[in-house]
């Protein structure tokens, strides 16, 4: 169960287990702090931010849950910048083999995972026999329109298929065949809410009917909102998927209120903004105590938004930016942010023109913690977080999956446990 990140946390009590756990941890040089915040951190003077907090839950479950080696292995396709990866590592699993075809995504995944293996690129052009048996298969997999048309031309014919015929031609095919031929325990996909409803919901039964009637897997469907654990509308569709009969209950799946946490916790901060080493003031002054001009919208592009979002009320639709506040929950966070930021503009008063989210705050809006390094420009670091998953709520997932993915003995120690 992650920790309530709105409530205090005891930062001598988890300086004190993980001193019992992971002996060399550094967390001046961890979190890219001073010495100073870290004392005012843990004397209680001032809170730690939610994305800190959240980076307590993990240390403090990876010290605890698993050896090093392992307590499950599991695969990590589509992987983009590795929020699916951080979330199993946390629970105790080990990553064993990774696919993603961009190149700068890749770059970001190898900068933040230290025991990394060779990154594999397009999926599509790697065979079966050579990914490592496996435990469990991640992956939130792009969605494509299926050949609906072929398939009815077979049955009209009398000719049997199956997935590779209903199937291929698409990424979920590529899922289907490793599945298919390696038979892990479980699986995770993750997808946009709308994969239900995509072509009338031909798609989606194609894909429920390839995992549960041709591959034997008995699957559990739910659509989770991001607002539960960020400031963010940003609903998602995951499926779970076991091979053998469990008593998987999304109900076991820890989910705080929704739209209790506001914007102000993942911005940057005139007072008490930690220093992010690896970011070396690349988007906050930390001598002036704010953001970089250069995240401010420019008049000409301000006046075009403006003007663009009037123009399509008159003609009677939503069309337009989204203004928010300190106290607001966002839109969701788009792989187009980096073209305007329409969907989020922070209001910085009457008199200035609004500003985007910084790359970082991008970060902390998806759940990843202020450890998490973004080596590549900010047009590439917008499209990366908005491609990316929400890094507590798959945490949350595989906290409930744990059960079902370890044995009893390695579940002794829960991931709360100091």
């Amino acid at each position: 169960m992650p920790l309530p990140v709105n409530n205090s946390i005891s930062l001598a009590t988890f300086m004190d287990a993980a001193k019992k756990t992971r002996p060399n941890l550094d967390l001046v040089s961890h979190f890219g702090i001073t010495d100073r915040t870290l004392r005012r951190w843990k004397k209680g003077e001032v809170m730690p931010p939610a994305h800190v907090v959240a980076e307590f839950q993990r240390l403090l479950s990876l010290g605890t849950s698993a050896p090093s080696t392992g307590s499950f292995r599991f695969i990590d396709l589509f992987a983009g910048i590795g929020g699916i990866r951080m979330a199993f590592e946390s629970i105790g699993g080990e990553c064993v083999f990774t696919s993603e075809w961009d190149d700068y995504a890749q770059k970001t995944y190898a900068e933040n995972f230290s025991n990394i293996h060779a990154l594999n690129g397009d999926i599509t052009q790697i065979y079966e026999d050579d990914i490592p048996d496996h435990d469990v298969l991640l992956g939130g997999f792009p969605c494509q329109p299926f050949s609906i048309a072929g398939v009815s031309k077979k049955n009209a014919l009398g000719r049997a298929h199956g997935f590779s015929d209903e199937t291929q031609g698409t990424l979920f095919f590529d899922v289907a065949r490793i599945i298919a031929h390696k038979q892990p325990k479980a699986f995770l996909l993750e997808n946009v809410k709308n994969l239900q409803s995509h072509d009338k919901g031909r798609t989606f039964d194609v894909i429920q009917r390839t995992l549960r009637e041709e591959l034997g897997y008995q699957l559990f469907v739910k659509v989770i909102d991001g607002a539960h654990f960020v400031p963010q509308h940003r609903e998602r569709i995951l499926l779970v998927g076991f091979r053998e009969p469990v008593k998987f209950d999304w109900d076991k799946v820890d989910l705080p209120p929704k739209n209790e946490r506001k914007l102000s916790e993942i911005l940057h901060r005139s007072q008490d903004e930690p220093w992010i080493a690896s970011d070396a003031g690349r988007f906050y002054d930390h001598d002036k105590g704010k953001v970089l001009d250069k995240y401010t919208l420019t008049d000409n592009l301000w006046n075009y938004l403006q003007n663009y979002k009037k123009k399509h009320q008159a003609a009677g639709n939503g069309f337009g930016f989204g203004l928010v506040t300190p106290d607001s929950v966002t839109r969701t966070l788009s792989a187009r942010y980096y073209k305007d930021g329409s969907e989020i503009l922070l209001s910085q008063g009457a008199r200035k023109n609004p500003r985007r989210l910084t790359p970082r705050e991008c970060a902390r809006l998806m759940g990843f913690p202020d450890s998490f390094k973004i080596p590549v420009s900010d047009t590439r670091a917008y499209k990366q977080f908005g491609n990316s998953v929400v890094v507590p709520v798959m945490q949350a997932v595989a906290f409930a999956m744990q059960p079902l993915l370890v044995n009893s003995q390695a579940l002794a120690l829960s991931p709360l446990a100091a």
